[in-house]
């Protein structure tokens, strides 16, 4: 198949780690593909939906990287700029038929963009191996930009069905298209949460968004019970609302454009 990079937003509560683990459950038990999960939103809940906890982050070696850059000669700088690769890898959970990657949080203050830039190279470079790659990232997509990778082929926005979710996905979407320049894309769409049977209804106020509808995840009790159980989404139930629903967004994600 062709290579997909997708990344995932929207605003805290939203539902968007939750759809990401549904995805991969979906991708897991029904295709084949080499998948590579990328958990970047500081929060790091996506560590617990899908029950792997890391024990080195990306912004692990982020830290160590600038500690030793500080203090390092040429040849050291250059002994560590060979050693990225090794670094990315000793960060890489390896799970069952997939691959993950946590960004952490950050806890040096102040800017250090060449080392930003060193270690997105070396994602992007990481990812090459992967046929599908999905980032669950913040409600806009500037830490993806500066920290993960500067183009993937769609960006989903997921919303609850209040009018401020709604109206916070179109202003999502207004960032993102306005850094078009910067942030590259092919594709925007919009997945609308906890839904209750009101896709008439909504018809009207996904219009105004702006944004093209991926589909629906309907309320999903066992997704509550999961969480308050603390078990991994990947041990849903095949019968679960929510995941027969992950198919169908999967299959408008990769839709060609019409």
């Amino acid at each position: 198949m062709e290579k997909k990079l997708i990344a995932v937003c929207g605003k805290g509560g939203s539902g968007k780690t939750a759809l990401v683990a549904l995805l991969t459950k979906y991708l897991l038990e029904n295709k084949k593909h080499r998948l590579l999960i990328i958990d970047a939103d500081p929060t790091m809940n996506l560590s617990s939906v899908l029950g792997l906890f890391p024990g080195k982050t990306v912004n692990t070696i982020r830290e160590q990287i600038i500690r030793e850059a500080r203090t390092a000669g040429k040849a050291e700088k250059n002994n560590l700029a060979r050693s990225l690769d090794y670094l990315l890898f000793e960060a890489l959970i390896e799970a069952d038929r997939f691959s993950f990657l946590v960004m952490g949080r950050p806890e040096s203050l102040g800017c250090y963009c060449p080392v930003n830039d060193f270690l997105r190279s070396g994602i992007e470079m990481l990812a090459e191996n992967y046929d599908v790659v999905i980032i669950d990232g913040e409600a806009g997509v500037e830490q993806i930009n500066r920290q993960v990778m500067q183009n993937v082929d769609t960006v989903v926005i997921v919303s609850d069905i209040s009018n401020r979710g709604l109206q916070t996905a179109a202003l999502i979407k207004e960032v993102i298209t306005s850094h078009k320049e910067i942030f590259k894309y092919q594709k925007l769409g919009l997945v609308l949460n906890r839904i209750h049977g009101q896709e008439k209804q909504l018809q009207p106020h996904i219009l105004k968004t702006g944004l093209d509808l991926f589909g629906f995840v309907p309320e999903d009790p066992r997704l509550t019970q999961f969480d308050l159980e603390g078990r991994p989404l990947l041990e849903l139930p095949g019968d679960s609302p929510s995941y027969e629903a992950s198919g169908n967004i999967w299959a408008h994600i990769i839709a060609p454009d019409q």
